[in-house]
């Protein structure tokens, strides 16, 4: 009886786990997805204690085992859930870190728990399973930590590719190596020197996961964190095949396979594919050629800006991660309602890599409770902008670059971007002169149709929406 009730448990987690996915999809049920996926996780975990393998027989000392781990993953939990929005996409790889370093570490207790009690256990398949979780949950943890860092900007973590020669050499020879312990593991999985070789392929995964992410810029960061996820699924199947969990199989499927399209998506949006991202170093500075023309930015003032916006008919806002960075969301909305009240029309152009993770800018405009219907997707709203009267650029860069239709010698060329350039006037909020991510200047800021509104956008955009707000009167 009780082992029915585990699986019909587990077939309504099952079936949790698709909607939450398939909830999330949409703005309008993203909650209600949320909701579904920790109802899932907890049924699974109260299903998963009712086994009678793992509760029956089981003294209060076992119970502690599993109570005090979960007790006090309940405050880091919470600590990380209540991160400010712009801090999201180093969470996520904060996440995916650790659900990398559990399955290594299941696979490793389970190897050696069956190594001293029951060798025979360790079947060619079980032990196949067991050296894919590994390798896979190993490099997912460091990689993710190296994200992380990148995406938090820590000061001794370099945010551009960090490339040497023969790197690729490097790190496919660990790769290779590792996987040529794992097939003689599997093999021979009981031999003397079978440890020690287990041990030498979590070393090599671990080195792999920050050898794999130190080259990759912060332009490629969005498909990092995809790619990442992908592996933190294929992890997790690997340990429901070692546990013979389905449950776990099913859950880690649907999160590594949900990676893998994501991460095409942002592949196809910067018109990159997997080897490119994982071994392009896309983001290196790019040297200026010596004797060019110097161009020049046309800087321009808040007021200006207002008044051009305030005859305007048709207004495009370009979000980016400096909108992110200055939390200007907030901002950004009342811009928004300013502009609505003068019955003018305005529209959200949402890059599908814009800021630091996918759906980065959807989800701080549903903060300031932009309404959904004016968030547009790329492909949409270029047809629209011929017919924009002014572009605002917050804090975007690289997507927005006309190079990327022009210029053949460009990292970005063949990139879709938002075509900004095809408005009447451009308004580009920017913090600094500094390049984008793809260490390149964008072309779009020096147009005669481009003014620069230097500074933090949410100052630079708060003093617009101050020119636009009538003032009181007494």
């Amino acid at each position: 009886m009780i082992l029915t009730s585990v699986e019909l448990a587990y077939l309504a987690a099952t079936v949790l786990f698709i909607l939450s996915l398939h909830w999330m999809s949409g703005p309008t049920t993203a909650r209600r997805g949320v909701s579904a996926g920790v109802t899932a996780m907890v049924i699974a975990v109260v299903a998963t204690y009712a086994k009678p393998e793992v509760s029956q027989g089981a003294d209060m000392t076992r119970f502690l085992w599993v109570i005090i781990p979960i007790a006090l993953a309940i405050w880091p939990g919470i600590w990380l859930s209540l991160i400010p929005l712009t801090a999201v996409p180093q969470r996520t790889a904060l996440s995916h870190a650790f659900g990398g370093l559990a399955a290594g570490l299941v696979g490793t207790a389970e190897y050696f728990h069956w190594l001293s009690s029951a060798p025979e256990a360790l079947t060619t398949f079980r032990m196949a399973a067991i050296v894919t979780e590994i390798i896979l949950g190993y490099l997912t943890f460091t990689g993710s930590l190296i994200a992380a860092a990148k995406l938090q900007e820590v000061k001794w973590i370099p945010q551009r590719p960090w490339v040497y020669r023969g790197q690729r050499v490097v790190n496919l020879l660990a790769f290779a190596t590792a996987v040529s312990l794992g097939v003689a593991l599997v093999v021979s999985p009981s031999a003397a020197w079978s440890p020690w070789a287990f041990g030498a392929i979590i070393v090599l995964a671990l080195n792999f996961g920050w050898m794999l992410v130190m080259p990759i810029g912060g332009a490629d960061m969005p498909t990092v964190i995809a790619i990442l996820n992908a592996y933190a699924g294929l992890a997790a199947v690997a340990m429901g095949f070692v546990l013979d969990n389905r449950l776990l199989i099913t859950a880690g499927a649907l999160d590594g396979s949900s990676g893998l399209i994501l991460s095409i998506i942002m592949c196809r949006a910067m018109n990159r594919s997997f080897t490119n991202v994982l071994f392009g170093a896309f983001g290196s500075v790019q040297q200026q050629a010596d004797g060019g023309e110097q161009q020049v930015y046309r800087p321009d003032t808040t007021e200006s800006a207002a008044q051009l916006m305030e005859q305007a008919g048709f207004v495009v806002i370009v979000p980016g991660y400096g909108m992110a960075v200055a939390q200007a969301q907030h901002k950004v909305r009342e811009l928004y309602d300013q502009l609505h009240q003068r019955g003018i029309r305005v529209k959200f152009a949402i890059h599908p890599v814009a800021g630091r993770m996918p759906g980065h800018m959807n989800v701080l405009l549903a903060e300031a409770e932009i309404p959904y219907d004016d968030l547009v997707e790329l492909d949409e709203i270029n047809s629209e902008m011929p017919q924009c009267d002014v572009c605002l650029v917050v804090g975007a860069n690289d997507v927005v670059n006309p190079a990327a239709r022009t210029d053949r010698s460009s990292p970005i060329f063949g990139m879709p971007i938002i075509d900004a350039d095809k408005a009447r006037a451009v308004y580009a909020v920017k913090r600094s002169k500094r390049p984008g991510f793809a260490g390149i200047d964008n072309q779009l800021y020096f147009l005669d149709k481009t003014w620069m509104l230097f500074g933090d956008a949410k100052a630079v955009v708060g003093e617009v929406v101050k020119h636009l707000t009538p003032s009181s009167t007494h």
